[in-house]
């Protein structure tokens, strides 16, 4: 592989950690650019190799915010396991089916979402567990599989997805979202990993430099965002929420 691949490779891994890390939603820098870069490959070859800097730059976010954000490790544990193992059948899944299905329903709720959080400003402000713990047992349970499974199928948007089901099922608030966010998106970036090594789909030689620069993209990112708070992380939700209808829109109408 040659060598201005792989430094264009880390530089787009860098900004994706950086992003994943505020509001999720990294794989939509490192994906396209994986593809682009890479035409050569198996989807489930791109899709298995980002997993590794996805799961670094993630791990290093979510260590950033464990030192300053309390985290619900009751929720959390139950959302991992199950994430986890969605994520794994989600990966398994792709590797004998197309994935371009499910793009045209992603942009019609990721329209309404921007819509929603653009009007309510006060989304995602403050904390607001209105329903009882049963509920929210059974609401962490469905989100868990849902954006598991999505996550192993198709990738990119995952952190976005997580983070909006804290906020508008769950009840957090944006900070909180986001730090809860990237334990449960660790399990299953794992999941996921787990299946992609088992089928020997992943190319070590651009995973490994990519997962650094995640890694510090991620740091940077998280610092950042718990620096700024609950009004910086929405309107950069918002902002890469757009950038998301770009990129699904580019799919659905016009690819």
């Amino acid at each position: 592989m040659e060598t201005y691949i792989i430094v264009l490779l880390c530089i787009a891994s860098f900004f994706a950690g950086f992003v994943d890390a505020i509001v999720g939603g990294g794989g939509l820098i490192q994906t396209p650019a994986a593809m682009i870069l890479m035409p050569h490959l198996s989807v489930a070859s791109i899709i298995g190799s980002l997993k590794i800097p996805a799961f670094s730059g993630t791990g290093f976010a979510a260590f950033q915010y464990l030192k300053k954000v309390a985290m619900d490790w009751k929720l959390l544990s139950l959302m991992a396991v199950l994430a986890f193992g969605a994520a794994f059948l989600g990966s398994a899944l792709l590797n004998v089916v197309r994935n371009d299905f499910m793009k045209p329903l992603l942009f019609f709720i990721l329209i309404g979402l921007a819509i929603y959080t653009f009007k309510k400003k006060n989304f995602g402000q403050h904390q607001d567990k209105s329903h009882s713990v049963k509920q929210q047992v059974l609401y962490a349970v469905i989100l868990s599989l849902l954006v598991g499974f999505y996550d192993g199928f198709i990738g990119p948007g995952t952190g976005s997805f997580l983070v909006l089901g804290f906020v508008s099922i769950l009840g957090f608030d944006f900070l909180h979202a986001s730090a809860n966010a990237k334990m449960v998106n660790l399990a299953t970036n794992l999941g996921s990993i787990c299946l992609f090594v088992w089928k020997g789909k992943i190319v070590w030689a651009f995973a490994l430099p990519m997962a650094f620069c995640n890694a510090l993209g991620g740091w940077i990112g998280a610092k950042l965002a718990i620096k700024k708070g609950n009004t910086f992380i929405r309107k950069f939700f918002l902002f890469v929420v757009i950038l998301t209808l770009l990129r699904f829109g580019y799919d659905v109408f016009l690819k």
